[in-house]
């Protein structure tokens, strides 16, 4: 019946329409892969420059780039990015610990709890956390969190110094690594609770409604409805937050003391990453030390595509599980 209907020129309606889907379809199809062929093409061209700007401070290097944990490439050209790397790794780590507890919570009371009006407020309240310029955040640390956290610091230390984060002998408190932790925490916070948040809102409607029918809780419906279904975007924005916190450069800067040590003990004043060091080592840097800085960019840009790879690897897995158990 379809074919037998013409329009005011003969022609039939369904090839007409049929033909301006396909000269649409042509474009977006050329675009979107033009897109993806350039997104590949800029991530190549930033690996060649690292790369090309790299080789000769590793080859004026006298010690090992990958286990040496001093830093000096302006004088004695030895340095090495095992103590960065350790302090940028550990930093994040301990942020999204931190983080990622409390942002799910305020996800699932934001989508599931509050009441619709107190729901949308404290959303955007959530949402503008992260347009906050990263050095507020570093001068709030420095002002504020670092004098607050010394005597919780000290009463860690001595209650649980036993611990390993939390031992330590002399100075205990001021620029740690947990100030700089906590405050990364509160910068990938919004982020892990916004994605969070539209995830738990997408979990099917019949399926909590079937949990709440049954004489379910909320909570034994969040726990057997949401949860399940939300895992992977939560682990999706939790390895987001991650990234944005081993990149993160002011903030950490300005709360961490520079050292250049591998140590366990977050209580004491020893911390760096390695955004930090390129903000801080960067004006002062000559030929030998910028190729330096750019090769410690180098490891940061192939740490966080582990981590990124790392993640996509866990999604999938938990996707194929969730298609076998169905």
């Amino acid at each position: 019946m379809a074919t037998n209907v013409r329009t005011r020129d003969g022609g039939p309606a369904t090839s007409r329409s049929a033909s301006r889907r396909s000269r649409g379809e042509a474009p977006f199809r050329y675009l979107s892969t033009a897109a993806g062929v350039a997104l590949l093409a800029i991530m190549a061209a930033i690996a060649v420059f690292l790369i090309s700007e790299a080789i000769p401070a590793l080859q004026a290097n006298k010690a090992n780039f990958f286990t040496e944990l001093t830093w000096e490439p302006n004088s004695s050209r030895e340095f090495g990015i095992a103590a960065l790397a350790f302090g940028t790794v550990l930093s994040s780590l301990l942020a999204l610990v931190i983080a990622t507890p409390v942002a799910v919570g305020v996800a699932l009371f934001i989508s599931h709890y509050a009441p619709r009006r107190l729901a949308a407020p404290l959303g955007y309240l959530i949402d503008l956390l992260a347009a906050v310029p990263s050095v507020v955040y570093g001068l709030w640390g420095v002002a504020f969190l670092v004098p607050l956290l010394r005597t919780p610091s000290q009463w860690l230390n001595e209650n649980l110094g036993w611990f390993p984060l939390f031992a330590g002998e002399g100075i205990i408190g001021g620029k740690t690594m947990i100030a700089g932790a906590v405050v990364l925490a509160i910068m990938i916070l919004p982020i892990i609770a916004a994605i969070s948040r539209e995830v738990f809102l997408q979990a099917p409607k019949m399926n909590e409604e079937a949990a709440l029918a049954l004489g379910a809780t909320r909570w034994e419906m969040i726990r057997m409805a949401v949860l399940p279904f939300g895992r992977p975007g939560v682990i999706s924005a939790a390895m987001l937050g991650l990234g944005r916190a081993m990149g993160e450069t002011i903030a950490v800067a300005l709360i961490f003391p520079a050292t250049f040590d591998i140590t366990f003990q977050i209580l004491t004043p020893h911390a760096n990453s390695i955004a930090a060091n390129i903000a801080n080592g960067f004006g002062e840097a000559n030929d030998i030390g910028r190729g330096a800085l750019i090769a410690s960019g180098l490891v940061l840009f192939i740490i966080t595509l582990l981590v990124n790879m790392a993640a996509r690897f866990v999604i999938n897995r938990r996707k194929e599980y969730a298609r076998a158990g169905a």
